[in-house]
């Protein structure tokens, strides 16, 4: 088989595997997560259940590929919004926090099946489409946080004045970085994402919707004050 036909072949597969992507996304967005079957995305390009399985093995991995495509977006997004500028640490840290929000919001079907799968710890399918894809996409608040405990330091708890089992699941999480943030920098690292990240699937999931109807300001006076809990100015959204 010639260079040119195997290229041919594995472009024709590459097409094929978008346009079972573009089915599945178009399922989940119109009718929701349990619309997107192996039966009902082959109905939507034209080609059998059974024929699917040349591509997929089963809806679990069709589910995995197509939640590491959301992941790869959205992490593409934020990856822009730091590339954007020379900017300094802060104004980076805020603007990825922003391309998140915004990338949610204007797709929160995609944002809220990210969210119902959760990424695996490492030591569990480490090789996994989908758990590459979470981790890329989580590796970019904490590395942006790594550099900024390296270049300024922010105030962290003693580690003593923690519960034990705290203190020893912090522990733990800095050995599965490397020690790039020590527990109390760690602790502090969790505490920020658990609050903007909390924030922002109870935003998608309209789970605020009782009492807020624009949930933009919520989320920018939560940035002010993780940025102050950083150590850093905190600047308006451009153009807000």
């Amino acid at each position: 088989m010639s260079a040119h036909t195997t290229s041919r072949r594995e472009r024709l597969r590459q097409a094929t595997l978008e346009e079972i992507h573009a089915a599945a996304r178009k399922l989940l967005v119109e009718q929701g997560s349990a619309a997107v079957t192996v039966n009902a995305v082959a109905r939507q390009v034209g080609m059998s259940g059974p024929a699917l399985y040349h591509y997929y093995n089963g809806h679990d991995e069709l589910v995995g590929a197509v939640t590491a495509g959301f992941f790869g977006e959205l992490a593409t997004t934020m990856e822009r919004a730091r590339d954007h500028s020379g900017a300094p640490i802060g104004p980076r840290i805020l603007a990825v926090c922003r391309a998140m929000r915004a990338w949610a919001v204007a797709h929160p079907a995609e944002f809220g099946w990210i969210f119902a799968t959760p990424v695996a710890p490492p030591n569990r399918q480490p090789d996994s489409v989908r758990h590459q894809a979470g981790q890329r996409f989580e590796q970019i608040l904490l590395d942006l946080t790594v550099e900024l405990w390296r270049t300024r330091p922010f105030p962290v708890p003693d580690p003593a004045d923690l519960p034990e089992s705290l203190r020893e699941q912090l522990a733990a999480y800095s050995a599965s970085i490397d020690g790039a943030l020590p527990p109390g920098a760690a602790h502090v690292f969790l505490t920020c994402w658990i609050r903007l990240y909390g924030l922002l699937c109870m935003e998608v999931l309209h789970q605020l919707d009782f009492a807020y109807t624009d949930l933009e300001p919520v989320f920018e006076e939560c940035l002010r004050d993780l940025a102050g809990t950083l150590g850093l100015d905190y600047s308006p959204k451009p153009n807000a």
